[in-house]
């Protein structure tokens, strides 16, 4: 069974969501007791989509996420760096690529958003990420990152960190078809920046007016920017 290190090499990633691909929607929603679905409507919601917006779906995984942009109406292409992944989300008929989230094989300003759940995390190099999607982002464009982070309530904060995480490879041994990749996933959570971190992160390379919105408590927050220039909307 195949995981990555806190290095997060990306072959070693990639590699790692190959193993996982299969079974991969239905851990998240057995992990998550179901609010990856909350998450992924708030990103969504988030994202304020116009019909014919393009929309770069980044990490996007067996495209669950891009499917919903694009019942929206927006043009949304899926992009990954795991074949395994994509694979498994060939039929679900959106556009699917396969690319590395420091190198994206798009032009500049060629999406009206971009996005990226649960995957910015993974990536060995996260000023690095932000500067590439600020770079394939329209002016005016937006970013919404939906991810793991800090909660806010002192006692839930312990509980979650001190029991939900550590249940969370043991759930994993149930429905996973690589339970290893989860001790990552635990552990990666453990040293994601918080929100705040966070926002200064995307303050840094670029983008404006950076912001979050918790969810679940601050296990997950939303962060919003704006990429100067052109015409910006703000979003609920």
């Amino acid at each position: 069974m195949s995981r990555a290190t806190l290095a997060k090499n990306p072959n070693e990633v990639a590699e790692m969501f190959d193993g996982v691909a299969q079974r991969y929607d239905l851990t998240n929603t057995v992990i998550s007791l179901g609010q990856d679905r909350l998450w992924r409507k708030a990103t969504r919601r988030a994202l304020d989509l116009r019909r014919g917006d393009a929309v770069l779906d980044l990490g996007a995984g067996t495209g669950v996420s891009t499917v919903e942009y694009t019942a929206e109406g927006a043009f949304a292409i899926g992009t990954d760096i795991s074949l395994g992944m994509l694979r498994a989300g060939l039929h679900r008929g959106v556009p699917m690529v396969a690319g590395n989230a420091l190198e994206l094989p798009y032009r500049d300003d060629s999406f009206d958003a971009v996005t990226i759940s649960f995957a910015l995390r993974n990536v060995p190099h996260t000023e690095r990420a932000l500067a590439e999607l600020f770079r394939v982002t329209k002016p005016g464009g937006r970013i919404v990152i939906c991810e793991f982070s800090r909660a806010t309530w002192a006692p839930f904060r312990f509980a979650y960190e001190n029991i939900a995480l550590k249940a969370i490879p043991l759930a994993a041994r149930v429905v996973s078809s690589n339970p290893e990749a989860y001790q990552y996933l635990q552990e990666s959570i453990r040293t994601w920046p918080d929100q705040a971190r966070l926002a200064g992160l995307l303050g840094a390379a670029g983008w404006e007016r950076p912001a979050w919105r918790n969810l679940t408590g601050g296990v997950v927050a939303l962060h919003r920017a704006t990429k100067p220039g052109g015409s910006s909307r703000s979003s609920d």
